[in-house]
């Protein structure tokens, strides 16, 4: 991002000067020369800024290196992960699709799909992520616009089989949507497996901190909007004086309307102080995920050997019956979160959790510091039995994010809550 700056006392302006960080823009507004240039760009807001509810410059030099992590052609911050997958799938249903979607995925976004998309009229079929193609054909409509999958699944630590999936979806000519925020594109880039559209909760391993809560959409430009299924995108949008975002965009078609019409009108932009604290994760994504998925292999395999520890739920774990798919797509690691589930049922679990002094117990996860939750009674509360069994979650089961400390000392935490049940 270049910025100008002047010597306050020599009246000396030096141009195209680069600030060591991402300056934070902290402004709503931004000033034109006439009204002939306000217009214009209410015409086409591509061509500069208006409003910051919807694009500032902070948060768009971290969508720009967020989009060049995962390969993308463009990115779109928004001010929560469930904002970032609300908008990703909006920006091509509407009343009367449906879509498909893993079972085995975040229970908000579980609730999302199964409950407010149905009052939208948009319906969610569920599959198991361990289906197979003549299986998950199955479940195509006529109306069906898109498939849905986490790279790894939040609690259940599934892995999704991102090849098989972008398969199955582009063979029915509609897009693969993968959350990856789990491996970050670190560990995962699903474009360069298949993937068309990648969204991630910033608020988790990107962050890091815990300190700002928020989201992102990356398109990869690969997708074919121009099949005859995505009206929104090849027809004129009377909102935009007629405007068709594939003839005026190309391959930044969906980004560029997520951004020109979903986001003008539901306003769920970051701030651009949280797009700042946003960039300082980013610049140590790397060294952190190596430490995150070294420390939780120690865990995991102190964890299996437990005689306490019913299973043990941890793709990179040789036992995993995800291994091979971590190998494939996430060969550097599988992340800091495992889940497993201790014998003796949720009241024991739970009973080991509060015996914790290190971890903390609370509702996050891919923190710098471990913390644990129990997803029955948290995370996934508010779904059916049958939902949580569909979900791979168990009563005694809990989810486990290890952080950044000195491995001992997160491993004497664990001994002295199994001491004590």
């Amino acid at each position: 991002m270049k910025i100008e700056t002047k010597c306050l006392h020599s009246g000396y302006t030096p141009k195209n000067t680069e600030p060591r960080v991402v300056p934070i823009v902290q402004s709503t507004t931004y000033v034109y020369d006439s009204t002939d240039d306000v217009a214009a760009v209410f015409d086409d807001p591509t061509k500069s800024l208006i409003y910051s509810r919807f694009e500032n410059p902070t948060v768009m030099a971290v969508e720009d290196k967020i989009a060049d992590l995962e390969g993308g052609v463009g990115a779109m911050c928004t001010s929560s992960g469930q904002a970032a997958t609300m908008c990703a799938m909006l920006n091509i249903l509407q009343a009367g699709d449906s879509f498909i979607s893993t079972s085995t995925i975040y229970g908000g976004t579980i609730n999302l799909f199964a409950v407010t998309f149905k009052k939208m009229g948009i319906e969610c079929i569920f599959v198991s992520p361990d289906a197979d193609e003549d299986e998950i054909q199955k479940a195509f409509k006529p109306n069906t616009k898109a498939v849905f999958g986490e790279t790894i699944a939040n609690p259940a630590l599934t892995v999704l089989d991102i090849e098989k999936f972008a398969k199955i979806a582009h063979k029915n000519n509609v897009p693969l949507i993968v959350d990856n925020t789990f491996p970050t594109p670190i560990l995962c880039r699903p474009i360069e497996h298949g993937a068309d559209i990648v969204i991630h909760s910033t608020s988790k391993y990107m962050d890091g901190h815990a300190v700002q809560v928020g989201g992102v959409i990356v398109d990869s430009g690969n997708f074919n909007w121009d099949n005859g299924k995505f009206p929104e995108l090849t027809e004129p949008d009377e909102s935009y004086h007629g405007l068709i975002y594939t003839q005026s965009y190309g391959k930044a078609a969906y980004i560029v309307k997520a951004r020109m019409q979903l986001m003008r009108d539901f306003g769920c932009y970051p701030s651009a102080q949280s797009a700042f604290y946003l960039n300082l994760g980013l610049e140590t994504l790397a060294v952190r995920m190596e430490r995150y998925c070294k420390n939780a292999l120690a865990v995991a395999e102190y964890l299996e050997a437990n005689d306490k520890v019913e299973s043990v739920n941890y793709p990179a774990l040789a036992s995993s019956p995800y291994n091979a798919l971590a190998k494939k797509y996430l060969p550097d690691g599988t992340s800091g979160v495992i889940s497993f589930v201790i014998k003796g049922g949720r009241s024991v679990a739970v009973k080991f959790m509060d015996s914790l002094k290190l971890a903390s117990n609370e509702v996050h996860v891919a923190d710098i510091r471990t913390c644990v939750l129990h997803p029955a009674s948290a995370t996934h509360r508010q779904l059916t039995d049958e939902q949580l069994v569909a979900a791979g979650i168990n009563g005694g089961m809990i989810r486990l994010s290890v952080g950044l400390e000195n491995i001992d000392d997160i491993l004497d935490d664990l001994k002295n809550a199994f001491a004590a049940i």
